[in-house]
């Protein structure tokens, strides 16, 4: 699966078209909704709270055209709760975002 680091903010162009103070704006409360995100799936007590977690982070990364986040969250919501090596993927996959 391929990463591409320009998708969201293509995305968010197709948006608001050519307003690069907004894209901006629009791409860090992406950021800070997916670091969010992430940190609740961290903290599910249980499969049921782990699945909809990563249901809500995977909803959250098609929105914006976060194809590999979206993948995984995906992979996340039908593995076992807190599934260490899912986590790491998904660290490294916000990271690079």
């Amino acid at each position: 699966m391929a990463y591409d680091p320009g998708a969201i903010d293509a995305t968010l162009a197709a948006a608001v078209g050519d307003e690069p103070a907004l894209i901006a704006e629009l791409r860090a409360a992406f950021l800070d909704s997916v670091q969010h995100g992430l940190a609740v799936l961290e903290a599910a007590r249980g499969d049921v709270a782990w699945r909809e977690a990563a249901f809500r982070l995977r909803g959250l990364a098609a929105s914006f055209g976060a194809v590999r986040l979206m993948a995984i969250a995906t992979e996340a919501a039908e593995a076992e709760a807190h599934d260490a090596a899912l986590l790491r993927r998904l660290r490294r996959a916000v990271e690079r975002l």
